[in-house]
């Protein structure tokens, strides 16, 4: 059984043997190529969630009828990203062992590797879905080969072709984007043939990671690399409560939320109504 937690994502406490779904935090940003802060995300995350309600409207669902665990926030090794991502990786093996589906809140986004690695070993046939303004999959930044620009590059070692679906991705180098022509499956800009994609996934194992920089900064200024030009917080809304709803989802995060670049707390508020839509659109 996993370590007791004082402050849990709103009312995210059901036992172990109960959840289906367990929530984990990794506050990690050491790799971050603009703006610091992620790694005070997955706290601003659950202190903040008091202010929304357990009910979704939305949905006519209620966390209260859910059987989600927040487990808490992992300790890591802020300067050391093989020792982070192996943490990362054991605690959501953990979670996978025990039957149940890990929810990791970043941090940046090379957290996934980390939880994508453990989700992966066991169902070697996954596929990715992959939410964000950036297409992460540069062969290394700054000579560095683990950074959160490289995360689905290293991911799609794990996976080969045509496994990796990338949606609202609107920046990126011209050589990431000349790889991925022939490597992935990129739609530029918005998410526009999501249902299409949804129906080729049907069935079939997908880890779903969310970089909330697809929104627009307007939405969701509260982030360290923000991109104009993204999706509105309805449009993200539908979309996550489509894919959580549809498709066999045995993983998923979170990731790049900063909060101190938004002191309104409006990106925080974002940030945790995607996560509560998301949690019962998976229950």
């Amino acid at each position: 059984m996993l370590n007791p937690n004082i402050e849990t994502f709103l009312c995210c406490d059901a036992p172990w043997d109960e959840a289906k779904t367990v929530l984990f935090g990794a506050p990690f940003d050491s790799t971050t190529s603009f703006r610091p802060g992620t790694r005070f995300g997955p706290g601003a995350i659950r202190h903040e969630s008091f202010g929304l309600e357990s009910y979704s409207p939305y949905q006519d669902k209620d966390l209260l009828d859910a059987s989600v665990l927040d487990s808490g926030d992992l300790e890591l090794c802020l300067g050391d990203s093989v020792k982070a991502l192996a943490q990362i990786e054991e605690r959501a093996a953990q979670i996978l062992d025990g039957g149940k589906r890990p929810f990791l809140l970043g941090g940046e986004h090379l957290v996934t590797l980390g939880a994508f690695r453990a989700v992966q070993a066991r169902y070697p046939e996954v596929h990715i879905l992959h939410f964000d303004a950036h297409a992460d999959l540069r062969q290394d930044y700054l000579g560095a080969p683990l950074s959160h620009a490289c995360v689905l590059r290293r991911c799609w070692e794990l996976v080969g072709d045509g496994r990796i679906f990338q949606f609202g991705i609107r920046s990126g180098d011209r050589e990431e984007f000349l790889w991925g022509a022939g490597h992935v499956t990129t739609h530029r800009f918005d998410l526009e043939g999501l249902e299409e994609v949804l129906d080729k996934l049907a069935g079939k194992p997908v880890y779903f990671t969310l970089d909330l920089d697809v929104l627009d900064p307007s939405v969701f200024p509260g982030t360290g690399t923000p991109e104009p030009g993204g999706v509105s917080f309805d449009t993200l809304r539908r979309a996550v409560t489509l894919v959580c709803g549809r498709l066999n989802i045995v993983g998923c995060d979170v990731n790049e939320l900063s909060p101190a670049y938004d002191p309104t707390g409006a990106s925080t508020a974002v940030a945790g109504k995607i996560v509560r839509e998301m949690l019962l659109a998976l229950d």
